[in-house]
């Protein structure tokens, strides 16, 4: 057991014209070469460098604490963390020789390695390494045991070597630990616990704590990599290399990490793309369910967007790459969930806290029942400072600190392979409280995907004036991401209308935008920013409204101050919105809906959906709403573009959908990364089956430790069984919180 002591040219018109940005990639740590004997990622910026391993061994986050401490005292050492999710030190240094060298062998005194740090041996001996002191010393005891009945004095021996001969590593630990700043660990307590006992005679317990808590380490080792099992298939979804293609067609093998956007790469039928990149070929199914869970293949055609570690089913494909090295999508979500360790849940933090008083506490206790007793009573010796050993192993808080931690990874890692990313444990807490979910409109209940229903123009004296209004509308918006604009650009496109030059363009956030085209200044915005132009003409709020009572929303044009018509688009509701929304009144949790749009077209979608909705809100507004809300319980608010931002951060927890733009996806606490608001409630039940199963763990650990300590005091206890108390309660939280991999439904738990 451990010792567990990017600007986006937007055109902000309306809510119902909120920014639904294009998915954009986000760095990620993930390593360059995962095969490598000694991963040493440097990057030098002046005298300073960062460096970068990846660490094996660590059986739960505390050993990741174990490392931090140690490497962050080492002379030259400004910055050291290690995630245990993904088993990575980085470290800032400062640059001087042999520091590199330093950080390794202190990573290796500590009793962890580098991962292939043993690549150059046969298999056999890294089984051997990792098992052969616990498998010696169990046959020494056994052979201990056979011999003790006939020659007493010859057993005593073997089970005093056994003891001495298990105790060397963890005493060596101990110290190593105490030399670099946790000197309270388990491996302190089992050598204290083992060398008292040698010296009361009890060697057969001495003995047998020692390969107890060998075993221990090793169910704890198994246990932290199932895990961790998720995170690392998602790191290894991605291959080393590519087969780029230059200008003359030639195709050559290169690593992956040297491809950069503008790049034409093509990849085999069976094999992934190893960054995000636009399919050149049409008509390709691709194997997604690593990334997204749906086990059907999706078909792309050329031009559109594919993510990193998506598989050719059918097919040779060519693409362009479009994103650069580390910012792939898978690079992404490693980056996020390396991140989410860092923000801990409340009542994790809390034992974290706990557990560095905890075990001084308990020695304290121990040398109190040691002496107390035979010094103020006239006690046996003998007996009560057996007692005080025995409180010393029950004191180990193993079980209690990786209670928590357990449960979170787990919770955290079947998230993300179910299309959920959580930035930590704080966010995963809170999730399971929200008594309200707000939403965005535009892109997350709808499918982002508006198209122009209608056309009408006022007082245009050219021939076709409803091409006029479209002509000069999609001039102003032909640099917009915004659904809204693209969809006015393409109409324009598909009517084949050639677009003038627009110069000086300018957007407002959540008005319009505006500018010169032929000279003539254009606006494109909502009603409400225009609604002094929409007055002067007669009619024009009949004709407005009765395009708003069918659900459209709507684009006044105006040129130099005149209304020269309307453009009236309509997005539909995607199809897992209803059942979204649905689910979550199952749980008890009430939906509105935050929108910009009029309130006629915001009514006829919230129908449509079974909620609430509050219309024709600014981006500021958006946020004194969620504030409204958080009177009646915890808010989550969810949504895709800039305009989110601000309400995404006012929320108790902000989730962003993955499509979405970098602001809201930085913003936000959670991110669905595949698109699909029906995950939010299947999210909200993980959270609840997460803080249900650390509470159990808290108990498990805490009314264990309870009754052992009562039982040790009465005598009825002694090392060994303490140890096996401590080994159970440890394995049992872990197998408890590792039941959260497999759930995958837990929308109906009411919590």
């Amino acid at each position: 057991m451990s010792s567990c002591s990017a600007t986006q040219n937007t055109s902000p018109h309306n809510d119902a014209m909120e920014n639904s940005c294009a998915a954009s990639s986000c760095c990620s740590n993930k390593t360059q070469s995962e095969t490598s004997t000694i991963e040493d990622q440097t990057s030098s910026v002046s005298d300073s460098m960062q460096l970068s391993w990846i660490i094996t061994g660590m059986d739960c986050p505390s050993c990741a604490t174990k490392v931090e401490n140690a490497v962050k005292n080492l002379n030259g050492v400004t910055q050291a963390r290690v995630t245990f999710a993904t088993e990575r030190l980085l470290v800032k240094v400062e640059n001087r020789a042999n520091i590199s060298d330093d950080i390794l062998k202190t990573i290796r005194e500590l009793g962890f390695s580098v991962k292939d740090d043993t690549s150059s041996k046969p298999a056999e001996n890294s089984f051997l390494k990792k098992y052969w002191r616990i498998l010696s010393l169990a046959l020494v005891m056994l052979a201990a045991v056979l011999i003790k009945g006939t020659f007493p004095v010859v057993g005593d021996v073997l089970f005093y070597l056994a003891t001495l001969w298990g105790l060397y590593p963890v005493a060596s630990k101990a110290w190593q630990l105490a030399r670099n700043g946790t000197p309270f660990s388990i491996e302190t307590l089992m050598s204290i616990a083992a060398i008292g006992a040698l010296f009361l005679g009890e060697t057969v317990e001495a003995a047998m704590v020692l390969l107890l808590f060998m075993i221990g380490e090793h169910m704890e080792a198994f246990a932290a990599g199932r895990a961790r099992q998720g995170v690392q298939k998602l790191m290894e979804l991605t291959p080393e290399t590519a087969f780029q293609i230059d200008s003359d067609g030639n195709k050559t093998e290169v690593s992956a990490h040297t491809l950069k956007p503008g790049d034409i790469i093509e990849i085999l039928p069976g094999s992934r793309l190893p960054v995000d990149g636009e399919l050149l070929t049409p008509n390709v199914s691709f194997d997604e369910s690593a990334l997204t869970g749906e086990s059907v293949p999706v078909e792309h055609n050329s031009g559109e967007s594919v993510m990193a570690g998506s598989l050719s089913v059918d097919r040779v494909a060519r693409f362009k790459v479009i994103s650069k090295p580390g910012e792939s999508a898978v690079d992404r979500i490693i980056r996020l969930i390396e991140e989410a360790e860092e923000r801990k849940a409340p009542v994790e933090r809390f034992i974290d806290a706990f557990s560095h008083w905890y075990t001084p506490l308990m020695m304290f206790m121990a040398l109190l029942v040691a002496f107390v007793p035979p010094l103020a009573l006239g006690e046996p010796w003998v007996e009560w400072i057996y007692k005080a050993l025995t409180l010393l192993l029950i004191a180990c808080p193993c079980a209690l600190v990786i209670s928590t931690p357990a449960a979170v990874t787990s919770a955290l890692a079947r998230a993300s392979r179910n299309g959920a990313l959580v930035k930590g444990g704080a966010a995963l807490e809170l999730l399971g409280s929200v008594k309200t979910v707000a939403f965005d409109k535009t892109g997350t209940l709808t499918e982002g995907k508006p198209a122009v229903t209608h056309i009408t123009s006022f007082g245009s004296s050219t021939q076709n004036p409803e091409h006029e209004v479209l002509r000069l509308a999609a001039a102003v918006e032909s640099g917009s991401t915004h659904p809204l604009a693209k969809a006015i650009v393409a109409r324009a496109d598909e009517m084949h209308i050639g677009l003038p030059v627009a110069e000086e363009v300018e957007a407002k956030a959540g008005l319009g935008v505006q500018g010169l085209v032929e000279g003539r200044m254009v606006v494109v915005g909502s009603p409400r920013h225009l609604q002094g132009s929409i007055d002067l003409i007669a009619g024009a709020q009949q004709k407005l409204e009765q395009l708003e009572e069918q659900g459209n929303t709507i684009a006044v044009v105006t040129v130099e101050g005149h209304l020269v018509g309307f453009i009236a688009l309509r997005d539909n509701p995607r199809s897992d919105a209803k059942r979204a929304v649905a689910a979550l009144k199952a749980m008890g949790i009430n939906s509105v809906m935050l929108t910009g749009d009029n309130p006629r077209a915001a009514a006829a979608i919230a129908s449509q959906l079974g909620m609430g909705y509050r219309a024709g809100l600014l981006p500021g507004d958006k946020s004194s709403e969620i504030e409204r809300l958080q009177e009646n319980g915890r808010v989550a608010m969810i949504g895709d573009g800039i305009n989110d931002a601000p309400a995404l951060k006012t929320a108790d927890i902000g989730i962003a959908m993955g499509s979405g733009a970098d602001v809201a996806l930085e913003t936000a606490d959670c991110a669905l990364t595949h698109n699909r608001v029906e995950e939010l409630a299947d999210l909200i039940g993980l959270s609840r089956s997460t803080m249900a199963i650390i509470r159990q763990n808290i108990f498990l650990a805490v009314g264990s430790k309870a009754v052992f300590l009562v039982t040790t005091l009465l005598g009825m206890t002694g090392l060994w069984v303490a140890v096996l108390a401590d080994t159970g309660a440890t394995a049992l939280v872990t197998a408890n919180a590792l039941r959260l991999l497999r759930n995958r439904s837990n929308n109906t738990k009411k919590g």
